[in-house]
């Protein structure tokens, strides 16, 4: 019974906004301070990764210290190639991430409005969409040869299926009382679709943007081993073949960071001025 009692305190402490701490009540604001956490928790890595270095427990060649890694990072910034790559990177992302979600919304919004057509197509998607995008690197280069369009391909197939399976399931979940009063207000097809169709799936479009651009991070990186010559991915592989682990730790650090920047920007979109439909539909 008590343990019971202290569930419903923290939810309902954590719905009105309060925190419970040592007995005591506050607003949430007033635990900012263990926002500092995750900070605590990278420097004790780094120290624990410098300790190993020092003591010699690994390596120095397979297992790079920090102090090593920054040197490294300080050159590549230095010479520019650090940056040059990240860009290359960043512009196969970019080009095949909006592609696939221009494509993949488009012809998410007709399947999922003409029910026919979406049973045609269904056992289609459903065959291509668990193929690994990686699977089709044979294919890539030789439809486009080693280059920016093989690492756009692959980035575009694992951006473009969950882009249309999460719009036509996004489509086919809007209430149908929605259609009713638009067809009350004698809304034309195009209205419809800006006032009612679009509205309602941005929120499933958002998520759905979230998770892919996240995907075709990953693949980039993995069609730059291969694929091409230039980019991070590239840089890691050449890195190895010269046995320059340092580099391949920031090639490694300046992915994450960039993910997680990139990750931050796409989750501003989620925010209720954004998607109010979502949050105004509770």
């Amino acid at each position: 019974m008590a343990g019971n009692l202290r569930l419903c305190k923290f939810f309902s402490f954590t719905q009105s906004g309060l925190v419970e701490e040592n007995g005591h009540v506050f607003p949430r604001n007033m635990s900012d301070r263990f926002k500092v956490c995750p900070l605590v928790v990278f420097a004790l890595i780094l120290v624990a990764w410098e300790l190993i270095s020092v003591l010699g427990i690994y390596d120095p060649n397979t297992l790079p210290s920090p102090s090593k890694v920054f040197r490294a990072f300080s050159e590549l910034a230095t010479s520019g190639v650090l940056i040059r790559y990240a860009v290359a990177s960043l512009f196969r992302v970019t080009v095949g991430f909006y592609l696939a979600v221009i494509l993949g919304v488009f012809f998410g919004v007709i399947l999922g409005v003409w029910q026919r057509l979406c049973a045609m197509f269904h056992s289609l998607i459903q065959f291509l969409r668990p193929i690994s995008p990686l699977a089709w690197i044979p294919f890539a280069l030789l439809w486009f040869g080693i280059g920016d369009g093989s690492a756009i391909f692959l980035i575009f197939l694992s951006s473009f299926f969950p882009m249309l399976f999460s719009t036509v399931v996004a489509v086919k979940n809007i209430p149908p009382i929605y259609f009713q009063i638009g067809a009350n207000f004698d809304f034309s097809r195009m209205e419809t679709f800006k006032l009612i169709v679009f509205p309602a799936i941005l929120p499933d479009i958002v998520t759905a943007m979230r998770i892919s651009l996240g995907v075709a991070w990953l693949v980039v990186v993995a069609a730059e081993m291969i694929a091409v010559k230039s980019g991070l991915g590239y840089l890691i592989i050449d890195s190895r073949n010269a046995l320059r682990m340092d580099y391949v730790v920031v090639a490694m650090i300046t992915i994450g960071v960039i993910g997680l920047v990139i990750d931050k920007a796409i989750s501003l979109l989620q925010k209720p001025r954004f998607v109010r439909w979502k949050f105004e539909k509770k």
